[in-house]
Protein backbone atom coordinates (compact mmCIF):
# COMPACT_ATOMS: atom_id res chain seq x y z
CA UNK A 1 0.00 0.00 0.00
CA UNK A 2 1.03 3.55 -0.86
CA UNK A 3 2.29 5.88 1.87
CA UNK A 4 0.05 8.65 2.48
CA UNK A 5 1.66 11.98 1.50
CA UNK A 6 3.01 13.81 4.50
CA UNK A 7 0.37 17.10 4.23
CA UNK A 8 -2.29 14.75 4.91
CA UNK A 9 0.17 12.90 7.63
CA UNK A 10 0.09 16.45 9.36
CA UNK A 11 -3.88 17.10 8.65
CA UNK A 12 -4.73 13.77 10.69
CA UNK A 13 -2.31 14.55 13.34
CA UNK A 14 -3.68 17.92 13.63
CA UNK A 15 -7.39 16.63 13.85
CA UNK A 16 -6.75 14.26 16.51
CA UNK A 17 -4.77 16.60 18.75
CA UNK A 18 -8.08 19.29 18.48
CA UNK A 19 -10.07 18.37 21.63
CA UNK A 20 -13.91 17.79 21.37
CA UNK A 21 -16.06 20.33 22.42
CA UNK A 22 -17.73 18.25 24.99
CA UNK A 23 -14.67 17.20 26.54
CA UNK A 24 -12.84 18.95 29.43
CA UNK A 25 -10.53 21.61 28.23
CA UNK A 26 -12.43 21.82 24.67
CA UNK A 27 -12.40 25.32 23.60
CA UNK A 28 -16.25 26.92 22.91
CA UNK A 29 -16.95 29.12 19.90
CA UNK A 30 -17.77 33.06 21.46
CA UNK A 31 -20.96 33.99 20.79
CA UNK A 32 -21.53 36.22 18.04
CA UNK A 33 -21.87 40.07 18.07
CA UNK A 34 -26.08 40.69 18.11
CA UNK A 35 -26.85 41.07 14.32
CA UNK A 36 -24.01 39.73 12.66
CA UNK A 37 -24.78 35.59 13.39
CA UNK A 38 -26.40 33.14 16.14
CA UNK A 39 -24.00 31.49 19.04
CA UNK A 40 -23.26 28.22 18.34
CA UNK A 41 -26.11 25.69 19.66
CA UNK A 42 -25.88 24.70 22.79
CA UNK A 43 -27.53 21.83 22.81
CA UNK A 44 -30.93 22.55 23.44
CA UNK A 45 -33.34 23.31 20.82
CA UNK A 46 -32.83 27.36 19.49
CA UNK A 47 -35.91 29.46 18.81
CA UNK A 48 -35.10 32.67 17.55
CA UNK A 49 -37.57 35.36 18.06
CA UNK A 50 -38.19 38.64 16.01
CA UNK A 51 -38.47 41.15 18.91
CA UNK A 52 -38.03 41.45 22.99
CA UNK A 53 -41.28 40.54 24.16
CA UNK A 54 -41.49 37.31 22.29
CA UNK A 55 -37.84 36.68 23.80
CA UNK A 56 -39.50 37.58 27.61
CA UNK A 57 -42.34 35.20 26.85
CA UNK A 58 -40.52 32.34 24.93
CA UNK A 59 -37.88 32.53 28.03
CA UNK A 60 -40.73 32.90 31.63
CA UNK A 61 -42.65 29.63 29.71
CA UNK A 62 -39.95 27.28 28.59
CA UNK A 63 -36.87 28.04 31.38
CA UNK A 64 -33.90 26.57 30.68
CA UNK A 65 -35.67 23.86 27.88
CA UNK A 66 -34.34 25.87 25.32
CA UNK A 67 -32.00 28.57 24.38
CA UNK A 68 -33.82 31.87 23.12
CA UNK A 69 -31.88 34.47 20.94
CA UNK A 70 -33.00 37.87 20.29
CA UNK A 71 -30.32 38.83 17.03
CA UNK A 72 -31.36 42.50 16.79
CA UNK A 73 -29.03 44.79 18.37
CA UNK A 74 -29.82 46.96 21.48
CA UNK A 75 -29.62 49.93 19.97
CA UNK A 76 -31.87 49.38 16.74
CA UNK A 77 -35.78 49.07 16.86
CA UNK A 78 -36.13 45.42 16.13
CA UNK A 79 -39.64 46.24 13.62
CA UNK A 80 -37.10 47.82 11.75
CA UNK A 81 -33.87 46.42 11.66
CA UNK A 82 -32.34 44.76 8.58
CA UNK A 83 -30.36 41.76 9.88
CA UNK A 84 -26.83 40.82 7.30
CA UNK A 85 -26.78 37.26 5.97
CA UNK A 86 -25.13 35.63 9.13
CA UNK A 87 -28.78 36.09 10.68
CA UNK A 88 -30.56 35.59 8.23
CA UNK A 89 -28.73 31.99 7.91
CA UNK A 90 -29.56 31.88 11.71
CA UNK A 91 -33.02 31.96 11.36
CA UNK A 92 -32.84 29.62 8.88
CA UNK A 93 -31.17 27.44 10.85
CA UNK A 94 -33.19 28.09 13.90
CA UNK A 95 -35.55 25.02 15.66
CA UNK A 96 -38.19 27.26 16.10
CA UNK A 97 -38.96 31.20 14.79
CA UNK A 98 -41.88 33.04 16.64
CA UNK A 99 -42.97 36.26 14.76
CA UNK A 100 -44.77 39.36 16.01
CA UNK A 101 -46.92 39.23 12.89
CA UNK A 102 -48.51 42.42 11.83
CA UNK A 103 -45.83 43.16 9.30
CA UNK A 104 -43.68 43.94 11.88
CA UNK A 105 -40.45 41.93 10.46
CA UNK A 106 -40.80 43.54 6.99
CA UNK A 107 -37.37 41.58 6.19
CA UNK A 108 -39.03 38.34 6.10
CA UNK A 109 -40.88 38.72 3.17
CA UNK A 110 -37.86 39.44 1.14
CA UNK A 111 -36.20 35.89 2.66
CA UNK A 112 -36.89 31.89 2.47
CA UNK A 113 -37.74 30.85 6.11
CA UNK A 114 -38.58 27.19 6.47
CA UNK A 115 -42.44 27.69 6.73
CA UNK A 116 -42.85 24.50 9.08
CA UNK A 117 -40.84 26.11 11.48
CA UNK A 118 -41.82 29.73 11.73
CA UNK A 119 -45.22 30.60 14.06
CA UNK A 120 -46.36 34.16 13.89
CA UNK A 121 -47.88 34.53 17.54
CA UNK A 122 -50.15 37.21 16.48
CA UNK A 123 -52.16 35.02 13.80
CA UNK A 124 -55.41 34.28 16.03
CA UNK A 125 -56.48 38.50 16.48
CA UNK A 126 -55.20 39.27 12.88
CA UNK A 127 -58.87 40.19 11.67
CA UNK A 128 -58.39 43.11 14.74
CA UNK A 129 -54.80 44.35 12.78
CA UNK A 130 -55.42 48.17 12.81
CA UNK A 131 -54.54 49.80 9.76
CA UNK A 132 -52.43 53.00 9.39
CA UNK A 133 -52.82 55.40 6.78
CA UNK A 134 -50.18 57.88 8.20
CA UNK A 135 -47.31 57.80 4.95
CA UNK A 136 -44.91 60.09 6.50
CA UNK A 137 -41.13 58.97 6.77
CA UNK A 138 -39.00 59.52 9.29
CA UNK A 139 -35.90 58.23 10.84
CA UNK A 140 -33.85 57.57 13.92
CA UNK A 141 -31.35 55.19 15.04
CA UNK A 142 -29.36 53.39 12.88
CA UNK A 143 -32.32 52.10 10.85
CA UNK A 144 -32.74 54.66 8.85
CA UNK A 145 -35.89 56.27 7.37
CA UNK A 146 -39.08 54.29 7.91
CA UNK A 147 -42.82 55.20 8.09
CA UNK A 148 -45.67 53.28 10.39
CA UNK A 149 -48.22 53.37 7.32
CA UNK A 150 -49.47 49.60 6.77
CA UNK A 151 -50.42 47.70 10.07
CA UNK A 152 -49.59 48.80 13.22
CA UNK A 153 -47.58 46.30 14.78
CA UNK A 154 -47.01 46.77 18.82
CA UNK A 155 -49.53 44.44 19.67
CA UNK A 156 -48.25 43.14 23.14
CA UNK A 157 -49.32 46.70 24.37
CA UNK A 158 -52.83 45.69 24.20
CA UNK A 159 -52.53 42.77 27.17
CA UNK A 160 -55.03 40.90 25.84
CA UNK A 161 -53.12 40.21 22.80
CA UNK A 162 -50.48 39.75 24.84
CA UNK A 163 -51.22 37.00 26.84
CA UNK A 164 -52.41 35.65 23.12
CA UNK A 165 -49.36 35.91 21.54
CA UNK A 166 -47.50 34.16 24.82
CA UNK A 167 -50.36 31.52 24.33
CA UNK A 168 -49.48 30.79 20.52
CA UNK A 169 -45.74 30.75 21.82
CA UNK A 170 -46.11 28.13 24.68
CA UNK A 171 -48.12 25.84 21.80
CA UNK A 172 -45.16 26.04 19.30
CA UNK A 173 -42.55 25.57 22.19
CA UNK A 174 -44.84 22.29 23.44
CA UNK A 175 -44.25 21.16 20.17
CA UNK A 176 -40.65 21.46 20.14
CA UNK A 177 -40.03 20.48 23.70
CA UNK A 178 -43.26 17.87 24.53
CA UNK A 179 -41.41 16.56 27.66
CA UNK A 180 -41.55 19.99 29.53
CA UNK A 181 -44.76 20.17 28.45
CA UNK A 182 -45.94 20.18 32.34
CA UNK A 183 -43.64 23.31 32.76
CA UNK A 184 -44.87 25.46 29.92
CA UNK A 185 -48.25 25.17 31.13
CA UNK A 186 -47.85 25.46 34.06
CA UNK A 187 -45.19 28.94 33.67
CA UNK A 188 -47.46 30.18 30.67
CA UNK A 189 -50.63 30.33 33.22
CA UNK A 190 -48.30 32.29 35.84
CA UNK A 191 -47.45 34.49 32.52
CA UNK A 192 -50.75 34.55 32.09
CA UNK A 193 -52.33 35.68 35.29
CA UNK A 194 -49.28 39.11 35.21
CA UNK A 195 -50.89 40.12 31.79
CA UNK A 196 -54.51 39.90 32.91
CA UNK A 197 -54.04 41.54 36.03
CA UNK A 198 -52.20 44.60 33.85
CA UNK A 199 -55.00 44.44 31.67
CA UNK A 200 -57.54 45.21 34.56
CA UNK A 201 -55.34 47.81 35.58
CA UNK A 202 -55.47 49.29 32.53
CA UNK A 203 -59.09 48.51 32.08
CA UNK A 204 -59.56 50.59 35.17
CA UNK A 205 -57.89 54.02 34.08
CA UNK A 206 -59.83 54.15 31.33
CA UNK A 207 -62.51 54.95 33.15
CA UNK A 208 -60.49 57.57 34.69
CA UNK A 209 -59.64 58.98 31.15
CA UNK A 210 -62.64 58.25 29.64
CA UNK A 211 -62.19 60.48 26.58
CA UNK A 212 -59.73 63.14 27.77
CA UNK A 213 -57.41 64.26 25.04
CA UNK A 214 -54.34 62.82 25.20
CA UNK A 215 -50.94 62.63 22.61
CA UNK A 216 -48.13 60.69 22.25
CA UNK A 217 -44.96 61.67 21.22
CA UNK A 218 -44.85 58.62 18.56
CA UNK A 219 -47.27 56.59 16.69
CA UNK A 220 -47.33 53.24 18.14
CA UNK A 221 -49.79 53.29 20.52
CA UNK A 222 -52.90 52.03 18.65
CA UNK A 223 -53.49 49.10 20.37
CA UNK A 224 -52.80 50.82 23.70
CA UNK A 225 -55.51 53.32 23.08
CA UNK A 226 -58.01 51.10 21.03
CA UNK A 227 -58.40 48.48 23.97
CA UNK A 228 -58.05 50.98 27.02
CA UNK A 229 -60.15 53.94 25.25
CA UNK A 230 -57.46 56.33 24.72
CA UNK A 231 -58.38 59.56 22.75
CA UNK A 232 -55.02 59.68 21.45
CA UNK A 233 -53.40 61.98 18.85
CA UNK A 234 -49.23 61.53 17.92
CA UNK A 235 -46.59 63.43 16.20
CA UNK A 236 -43.12 61.77 15.28
CA UNK A 237 -40.19 62.78 17.82
CA UNK A 238 -37.96 60.71 19.41
CA UNK A 239 -37.41 61.15 23.52
CA UNK A 240 -33.82 61.93 23.33
CA UNK A 241 -34.08 64.89 20.68
CA UNK A 242 -35.63 68.24 21.71
CA UNK A 243 -38.55 69.24 19.58
CA UNK A 244 -37.45 72.23 17.66
CA UNK A 245 -39.67 75.68 16.34
CA UNK A 246 -41.10 73.29 13.66
CA UNK A 247 -41.87 70.98 15.37
CA UNK A 248 -43.58 72.80 18.78
CA UNK A 249 -45.79 73.98 15.17
CA UNK A 250 -46.93 70.90 14.43
CA UNK A 251 -47.83 70.10 18.25
CA UNK A 252 -49.97 73.56 18.61
CA UNK A 253 -51.67 72.52 15.18
CA UNK A 254 -53.35 69.37 17.13
CA UNK A 255 -53.50 71.19 20.35
CA UNK A 256 -55.46 74.16 18.74
CA UNK A 257 -58.32 70.63 18.00
CA UNK A 258 -57.18 68.55 20.75
CA UNK A 259 -56.84 70.16 23.96
CA UNK A 260 -54.93 67.33 25.50
CA UNK A 261 -53.36 67.94 28.78
CA UNK A 262 -50.57 64.96 29.01
CA UNK A 263 -47.82 64.18 26.63
CA UNK A 264 -46.91 60.08 26.05
CA UNK A 265 -43.27 59.79 25.57
CA UNK A 266 -42.08 55.84 24.35
CA UNK A 267 -39.05 56.34 26.62
CA UNK A 268 -37.39 59.33 28.86
CA UNK A 269 -37.79 62.39 27.22
CA UNK A 270 -34.98 65.29 27.62
CA UNK A 271 -35.31 68.00 30.31
CA UNK A 272 -35.88 70.52 27.28
CA UNK A 273 -38.44 68.58 26.00
CA UNK A 274 -40.34 68.41 29.53
CA UNK A 275 -40.10 72.21 30.08
CA UNK A 276 -41.32 72.98 26.23
CA UNK A 277 -44.32 70.56 26.82
CA UNK A 278 -44.99 72.43 29.66
CA UNK A 279 -44.69 76.07 28.24
CA UNK A 280 -47.90 74.67 25.79
CA UNK A 281 -49.63 73.05 28.87
CA UNK A 282 -48.48 69.83 28.98
CA UNK A 283 -47.37 67.25 31.43
CA UNK A 284 -45.03 64.35 30.46
CA UNK A 285 -45.70 60.02 31.30
CA UNK A 286 -43.48 57.56 30.16
CA UNK A 287 -45.12 54.16 28.42
CA UNK A 288 -42.40 52.58 27.36
CA UNK A 289 -43.86 49.84 24.54
CA UNK A 290 -40.32 48.01 25.36
CA UNK A 291 -39.36 46.62 21.79
CA UNK A 292 -36.06 45.68 22.40
CA UNK A 293 -34.13 44.32 25.88
CA UNK A 294 -34.44 47.77 28.79
CA UNK A 295 -30.99 48.99 30.02
CA UNK A 296 -32.81 47.69 33.45
CA UNK A 297 -35.30 45.15 34.64
CA UNK A 298 -37.24 43.06 31.83
CA UNK A 299 -40.52 43.22 30.29
CA UNK A 300 -42.86 42.84 32.85
CA UNK A 301 -41.11 45.31 35.22
CA UNK A 302 -41.19 47.86 32.69
CA UNK A 303 -44.97 47.13 31.80
CA UNK A 304 -45.41 47.22 35.74
CA UNK A 305 -43.80 50.58 35.84
CA UNK A 306 -45.87 51.80 32.38
CA UNK A 307 -49.16 51.14 34.27
CA UNK A 308 -47.93 52.69 37.02
CA UNK A 309 -46.49 56.06 35.98
CA UNK A 310 -50.19 56.44 34.11
CA UNK A 311 -52.15 55.32 37.39
CA UNK A 312 -50.20 58.37 39.23
CA UNK A 313 -50.87 60.59 36.51
CA UNK A 314 -54.45 60.12 36.73
CA UNK A 315 -55.20 59.40 40.63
Amino acid sequence: MKSLPAFFCLAILLSACKPASNEPGATETAPAAAGTAAPAKSGRPQVLVANYPLQYFAQRIAGDAVEVLLLAPKDEDPAFWQPDEAAIAAFQQADLILMNGATYSKWADKVTLPESKVVDTSAGFANNFIKVTDLVTHSHGPGGEHSHSGTAFTTWIDFKQASMQARAAADALVGLVPTAKETIEKNTEALKDELEALDERMSALSRRWAETPLVASHPVYHYLARRYGMNLKSVLWEPENVPDDKAMADLNGILAGHRARWMIWEGEPASESVEKMESVGLKSVVFDPCGNVPENGDFMTMMKANVEALEKAFP
